[in-house]
């Protein structure tokens, strides 16, 4: 870009403002940035760039981000939420997967001195070493705006890292923030909403129209905020209760005793639908009951009576 139209396109980048970027919840600055670059939005990513300044500002303040906070942001994109958080918070680490947004950011993030960018997959992050590194071993705060195709397998990665974070505020897919926090008996609740719920406490805090994204994504957005647990809220045996939550799901529409009794495997124990079922009764439950009318306590629950019946 030459003479007049490279002007302009500096003038709505740098509005003027030496030193440091101008703010892309403006959507013409956040279509100058990509155009500038070249970049599209990569579907191998999930990339959406949020553009709506009250979503972002939201999304922080249910994060309780305050200058004493050490912030971990994964999916940075081109720096949209990271200016607001950099101004809110202490330090900002983000992890950013994709190489080509590193020219992007170096620009956007221009005059904003208290972020780090790691470039690399956040599923390939050692979360100790980075809370070790850069907030002395305390837990940090997490902050993202998700890919909807790996939000799954991110959050129970960064879940399972216990004590590494305070709590995790993100923004997902509206039907798996749903999912998340459903409760026993609901359509939505299977084995995802027990597993963060062992972990955390989960509420939506704001829900978002594809309108606040460029490009709109085909789907409603929910902005999910998880205070973990210092400890879990339920007596357990962790690997006895999760293969116990795998079985009961993986075979939803059979009864608890017949999906446990077909996919429980631990510690090279199975169980049969007899030992299931008797210990259902043993807890004043029917024999016949599925898996998704039980609660977490009563999942915990079931898998004590087995372990007193040295079944597990």
């Amino acid at each position: 870009m030459t003479g007049k139209d490279s002007r302009l396109d500096r003038d709505i980048l740098f509005g003027g403002m030496p030193g440091q970027a101008p703010k892309l919840t403006s959507p013409g600055v956040t279509r100058a940035v990509l155009a500038q670059f070249g970049i599209h939005a990569r579907k191998k990513y999930g990339q959406n760039f949020l553009t709506d300044r009250g979503i972002v500002t939201g999304i922080i303040d249910a994060a309780g981000i305050t200058e004493d906070d050490c912030v971990l942001e994964i999916g940075p994109g081109i720096g949209t939420m990271t200016q607001y958080l950099s101004e809110a918070a202490g330090h900002v680490v983000c992890v950013e997967i994709d190489t080509n947004l590193r020219p992007v950011l170096d620009q956007t993030l221009a005059g904003y001195d208290n972020v780090d960018v790691i470039w690399q997959d956040i599923l390939r992050t050692d979360l100790e070493e980075l809370a070790e590194e850069y907030n002395e071993g305390r837990p940090l705060k997490v902050v993202a705006n998700l890919p909807y195709y790996v939000t799954t397998p991110i959050l129970l990665y960064l879940l399972e890292e216990k004590g590494c974070f305070e709590s995790i505020t993100v923004m997902v897919q509206k039907e798996v923030a749903d999912r998340i926090c459903a409760g026993a008996g609901s359509k939505e609740y299977g084995a995802l909403s027990l597993a963060v719920q062992y972990y955390s406490d989960p509420e939506i805090v704001l829900k978002v129209p594809p309108a606040c994204f460029m490009p709109r994504p085909a789907v409603e957005s929910a902005v999910l905020h998880l205070q973990a647990y210092e400890k879990p809220p339920v007596d357990a045996d962790e690997e006895v209760l999760f293969a116990l939550i795998r079985a009961s799901f993986n075979q939803r529409r059979k009864t608890l005793a017949n999906g446990i009794a077909n996919g429980f495997r631990c510690r090279n124990k199975t169980l049969s639908r007899a030992d299931v079922e008797t210990s259902l009764e043993a807890m004043g439950l029917s024999p016949s009951i599925r898996g998704e009318k039980l609660s977490l306590e009563q999942f915990a629950a079931l898998s004590r009576t087995l372990a007193e019946r040295g079944l597990v």
